[in-house]
């Protein structure tokens, strides 16, 4: 920075030595605008901020405190880098835990999917401890920390309901539209849905925080709200489908008041946001428990609301004659199998595929009758017309391909995705696929283009050839 008594000389006259530089004449430098966005950072690289690694962490002093229990974890099913995070965060003052699935799923022996972390501290002084991180939302920010390989660790401030603050409060309309308000730890846990999803696990002390009675379902194996079912679905009526996934995905039961309260707000599932409804419909089939949560929304009448086609199908089948099942069972053996979920298609395929072969039964053109079938569900759940238009394509597919006759279907981008389901399909029916059909080829990707060829420009007239 220049000094202000040094002097610089003007245009065409020399400037007294001792004469300070009028402010308007100084140079000032502009800093980069993108620079910081330039280098890559990890959490090694911040300065030590706050206590040392070594220290003890200081007791926290809560509003309403919780019931502790010391639980030892499975260190190998926890994520270092998310640790990382809580302990920065508490290392400099904050409230930090690991909070919601992350938790439940240690508890019960599984390995969590992802690890999300809550903290008192708000999202512009998790950016200022993290130089590998951004902030998302308009709704309500968040903060994702990011690691190598595509790791996300979402941070989040504790958040409070704020119908409590509301003075005029409709008591039909429950439906929450507004959950942007800063909180405290306890009125985080309250927030959430369920009580298993409630859990907050401190990782210096190994301890896990209970406001909302927790564990205790945990130990029982059971899926319970937090506070009124029914007032709970009425205020988000894709909890309802939540509650059946969790019960399914986990093995747990659900308890009376709740199963009872799923019955009777049902219908409110036709209020509920289109794509949340059909993303957790998805969220049924790829999670290993495909049979089970199908059979409790069927159960439930859940069915009757989001495929009303679905349900009366299988109130009309004999008995005997548990095909469909055997299919959804098949879905979840491959899910077990691969480790990972199959492809939207195939799951939305195998999802209606009996429904939709009885529509097109003695039809000539086959895909005008699915697309008939089909266009009443893509308007109820907001279906992508990719994924729909590729259903439809593949059921029309299916009787050549379980006749033999592959034909010109094999050079098709659904083939492979139609002999998926034609495998689950015959071995749902306790047979073998046909011989016939060649493999898919795999060299191919459906999602790959062929490399465009340059056309060569024709030399002008008067240009050498």
């Amino acid at each position: 920075m220049t000094d202000p008594t040094s002097s610089r000389p003007s245009a065409g006259k020399a400037a007294d030595a001792d004469a300070p530089v009028p402010r308007a004449n100084r140079r000032r430098r502009r800093p980069r605008a993108d620079s910081t966005h330039r280098v890559k950072y990890t959490v090694e690289d911040m300065p030590p901020e706050g206590l040392p690694e070594d220290a003890p962490p200081k007791p926290v002093k809560h509003t309403v405190e919780p019931k502790v229990y010391d639980v030892e974890l499975d260190e190998e099913r926890l994520d270092s880098d998310a640790a990382k995070v809580v302990r920065r965060l508490v290392r400099n003052g904050y409230e930090g835990y690991l909070v919601g699935g992350c938790v439940r799923d240690l508890l019960v022996g599984r390995r969590p999917k992802d690890f999300d972390v809550a903290t008192s501290a708000r999202p512009d002084d998790v950016r200022r401890l993290f130089r590998n991180s951004r902030i998302i939302g308009r709704r309500f920010r968040l903060v994702h920390v990011l690691y190598g390989g595509g790791k996300v660790i979402e941070t989040a401030t504790f958040r409070r309901n704020p119908q409590e603050d509301e003075e005029q409060r409709d008591s039909e309309d429950l439906l929450i539209r507004n959950d942007n308000v800063f909180g405290e730890a306890h009125e985080d846990a309250l927030r959430r849905d369920f009580t298993i999803n409630a859990l907050f696990y401190d990782v210096d002390r190994r301890q896990v925080l209970d406001w909302v009675g927790g564990m205790p379902d945990i130990e029982r194996r059971v899926v319970h709200t937090i506070g009124d079912p029914t007032v709970r679905f009425m205020e988000d009526p894709v909890r309802i489908l939540r509650a059946i996934k969790f019960s399914a995905r986990l093995d747990f039961g659900i308890s009376p008041e709740v199963y009872d309260a799923i019955v009777h707000c049902r219908g409110s599932l036709a209020m509920a946001a289109r794509p949340r409804l059909f993303e957790e419909v998805l969220r049924l089939m790829r999670g290993g428990a495909a049979h089970r949560s199908l059979w409790l929304c069927w159960e439930t009448g859940v069915l009757d609301v989001l495929l009303p086609e679905l349900s009366a199908y299988l109130s009309d089948l004999e008995h005997e004659d548990g095909e469909i099942w055997r299919l959804f069972t098949e879905v979840d053996r491959l899910t077990a199998e691969r480790g990972e979920p199959l492809d939207d298609v195939v799951l939305v395929t195998v999802l209606l595929l009996g429904p939709m072969r009885e529509a097109c039964v003695g039809v000539k053109d086959r895909v005008q009758a699915a697309y008939d079938f089909f266009e009443p569900v893509v308007d109820r759940l907001n279906v992508p017309r990719r994924i729909a238009d590729a259903v439809r394509r593949l059921v029309a597919m299916l009787p050549r391909l379980e006749a033999g006759r592959a034909g010109r279907f094999t050079r098709a981008p659904l083939y492979p995705f139609a002999l998926e389901v034609l495998e689950m399909l015959s071995a749902a029916r306790g047979h073998a696929p046909p011989a016939e059909l060649p493999a898919p080829d795999k060299s191919k990707s459906s999602t790959e283009r062929a490399p465009r060829r340059r056309r060569r420009r024709r030399p002008r007239r008067g240009e050498p050839s």
